[in-house]
């Protein structure tokens, strides 16, 4: 009688160790989720499925999700200026929010300067702080893509001017409760982390799993769990949480000359697939969900360390993932 055959070890979860040799990360795990069933993997000590950890960006992705939102309920439109919902506060240096649409801030073609250029994403900030920062700074080309966490700061500060209740809320009361994301939350000024929680590095060895993620604020405060980050884009790109017409929106491109859509971005991967997604950076964190158009395949993947040594590790994980094998 033949023996058993081992189950071979998917492509993507092979090059985890490789995270820890060339990317130089202390760990790194992933999870996949195709429907309703998952696959988790992981490389290095410390590290858990379970783990809460800092997102960074990804929160624009939530953020822009609120804003369009509430443009369904025709509370606000994309097409607004910034100054008719935050009068004389985008005024300086060549900038002036009255030249400014919020579509402009969500696919990152205001022109604005990036605020943690100069705070180098150590420095606790208002939101108000963040944008005076910035706008000490001339615009840049404005209806060019380029990206500026000032963008989101502004549209975090538009969402409570508009709802009268902080993006945090928002966020919570419209996608997180609702989808269930027991391990997902704004943490404001709190600097640890919720349990349980593995340890956080720089890439220099430096422990920062504490840190105040005022730092980041509405571009980037974070904190969640690899499983809830999966459910959310297969959410958000199935339907779940917005009109066809605004996911489409979302998923366009041509503001931002095929980069940048609206809090996601594609990425072709060499065998033709294109994914959709966002990735996040924080001090200690580096995370990437990418998942297809429709939301059906997800892969959630993060390392306990700010970036990755080699930045080719993630397209090829992408690719392993997402490209079709020959049986």
């Amino acid at each position: 009688m033949a023996g058993s055959r081992a189950t071979p070890t998917p492509p993507a979860d092979g090059l985890l160790p490789v995270f820890l040799t060339r990317g130089k990360a202390p760990a790194a795990a992933l999870l996949a989720r195709e429907g309703t069933s998952t696959r988790y993997a992981e490389a290095g000590p410390g590290i858990a499925r379970s783990d809460h950890f800092r997102a960074g960006s990804i929160t624009k992705t939530f953020l822009a999700t609120v804003v369009l939102q509430l443009a369904s309920e025709h509370r606000l439109s994309l097409s607004d200026p910034v100054e008719r919902h935050l009068p004389g506060l985008v005024r300086g240096a060549g900038n002036d929010g009255r030249a400014l649409t919020l579509r402009s801030l969500l696919t990152h073609t205001s022109g604005l300067y990036d605020y943690t250029r100069d705070t180098e994403g150590l420095v606790p900030v208002t939101a108000v702080e963040a944008v005076r920062i910035a706008l000490t700074h001339p615009p840049a080309d404005r209806g060019r893509f380029a990206y500026s966490n000032t963008n989101y700061v502004l549209l975090g500060r538009v969402v409570e001017q508009v709802t009268g209740r902080s993006y945090a809320s928002e966020a919570e009361r419209r996608i997180i409760a609702p989808l269930g994301l027991t391990g997902t939350s704004f943490p404001g000024s709190r600097t640890s982390l919720p349990s349980p929680h593995g340890r956080a590095y720089d890439t220099d060895g430096t422990d920062v799993t504490t840190l105040d993620p005022r730092t980041a604020g509405a571009a980037g405060e974070l904190v969640t769990t690899l499983a809830d980050l999966d459910r959310f884009y297969a959410a958000l790109l199935s339907g779940e949480l917005l009109t066809s017409h605004r996911l489409r929106e979302m998923l366009d491109t041509r503001t931002a000359h095929g980069l940048y859509g609206m809090g996601l971005f594609p990425v072709t991967l060499p065998c033709g697939v294109t994914v959709w997604g966002h990735n996040g950076r924080i001090a200690g964190s580096y995370v990437r969900t990418a998942a297809t158009v429709d939301g059906r395949r997800v892969l959630t993947f993060r390392v306990n360390t700010t970036a990755l040594a080699d930045p080719g590790l993630e397209p090829a994980l992408l690719a392993a993932e997402f490209c079709p094998r020959s049986s």
